[in-house]
């Protein structure tokens, strides 16, 4: 008996079950600070918002009327011009040889400056100083020596560094004047001298005609002088639309292949200075029936397949070539609808009334309004005018 009690109680000792100086128990685990961010996640601080764009705060505050004026690029009237610039609150004047003719540096100057303090947002002044044939301010002697050449001269006397050194010195002469648009350069091809665009083109394959849009529209943008790529989708050998409709038959891989190449080289070079002037040839391979300018077709070509951006403008619509196409006379709601940006005429006091009442009347959207203002905008603020 003393034996079995020896021995339970040296179990007991060995288990511990008997001891009085027990192991205490394990603290439990402190929550982990992963386990209390998980729970409680530490806010992370806030970012700044983004600043207004000022263009659009600039959109936000326009009427309807002043979006609408902006998008009118306008051949500058005979009379009370500085008076339309606010009437109409118009985007901006292209002046003609009768604008410049006769008149001293300084005359110009302070016409220019009369037309622009009469804007509340500044006005695009543009002019056809091509060289050659289409000389606005050059021929007139008293703005300049002697005319500019053409483009096909100046190459072949100074290459491609005199044409390098003759747009810089369009640019120099046009902004002292006042001028901070030029409708130029002429991106059409034409190799054949017979040609109605010949003479005004640089006159060379689609490769070397490239290199010339691109050479000029940078100096320009670095000038900070507006271009305007002109014709699109490229002239050919289309007669002239000033008195008359032009079907041009040509295949798309044509264009694709030779015909925008001078354009793409506008994009490149003049990056946001550039705009593009679209023909009033009908471009049957993309809509046999309206004209480039007044085709949704072809502007959703030049948007989409090529990239463009910037404002696209019609040619003069007082041309006979779409004259016709507006049976109500509202050819300039057409424009618009058909993708343009900007309107050339001379007839906006009749049409600007008629856009606002399109808009009014649900037949065009104010989208399409804000839209194309906003790209007019965009110009002027690339131009350093807002």
């Amino acid at each position: 008996m003393k034996r079995l009690l020896a021995l339970t109680m040296m179990i007991l000792l060995l288990c511990g079950c008997g001891s009085k100086e027990q192991n205490p128990p394990l603290p439990l685990p402190a929550a982990s600070s992963a386990s209390s961010s998980a729970e409680e996640p530490t806010p992370l601080p806030e970012e700044p918002p983004e600043p207004p764009d000022p263009l659009d705060e600039l959109l936000a505050g326009m009427t309807l009327e002043e979006k609408v004026g902006q998008l009118f690029f306008v051949r500058c009237p005979a009379a009370n011009a500085a008076e339309d610039v606010s009437a109409y609150h118009l985007g901006g004047y292209i002046l003609f040889g009768r604008d410049t003719k006769e008149k001293t540096v300084g005359e110009l100057i302070e016409t220019i400056h009369a037309y622009q303090s009469a804007a509340k947002i500044p006005l695009l002044i543009g002019v056809d100083e091509e060289g050659g044939t289409v000389v606005r301010v050059s021929s007139n002697p008293h703005l300049r020596t002697s005319k500019f050449q053409s483009p096909q001269k100046v190459f072949a006397n100074g290459g491609m560094d005199g044409v390098i050194a003759d747009t810089a010195e369009k640019d120099r002469l046009l902004k002292a004047l006042g001028f901070n648009v030029n409708l130029a350069p002429v991106a059409d091809l034409s190799t054949n001298p017979n040609d109605f665009i010949h003479g005004r083109s640089f006159g060379q394959d689609a490769a070397a005609t490239a290199e010339y849009i691109t050479a000029v529209t940078r100096q320009m943008c670095e000038d900070a002088m507006g271009s305007s790529l002109k014709h699109f989708p490229g002239y050919g050998s289309n007669v002239d639309t000033h008195t008359g409709i032009a079907r041009d038959s040509r295949p798309i891989e044509q264009f694709r292949e030779e015909d925008f190449l001078p354009f793409q080289g506008g994009f490149t070079g003049g990056g946001d200075t550039t705009s593009v002037m679209v023909s009033h040839n009908i471009m049957e391979c993309v809509d046999a029936e309206l004209p480039a300018s007044l085709s949704p077709a072809v502007h959703s070509l030049l948007r989409e397949e090529l990239g463009f951006t910037g404002v696209i403008m019609t040619d003069d619509l007082a041309m006979e070539a779409v004259s016709a196409y507006a049976g109500d006379g509202s050819v300039a709601v057409m424009a618009l609808q058909a993708g343009n940006d900007m309107v050339i005429t001379g007839d906006y006091p009749t049409q600007i009334p008629k856009i606002i009442a399109a808009v009014e009347e649900g037949i065009l959207s104010e989208e399409v309004i804000d839209t194309a203002c906003r790209n007019v905008l965009a110009w002027k603020q690339a131009l350093g005018l807002i």
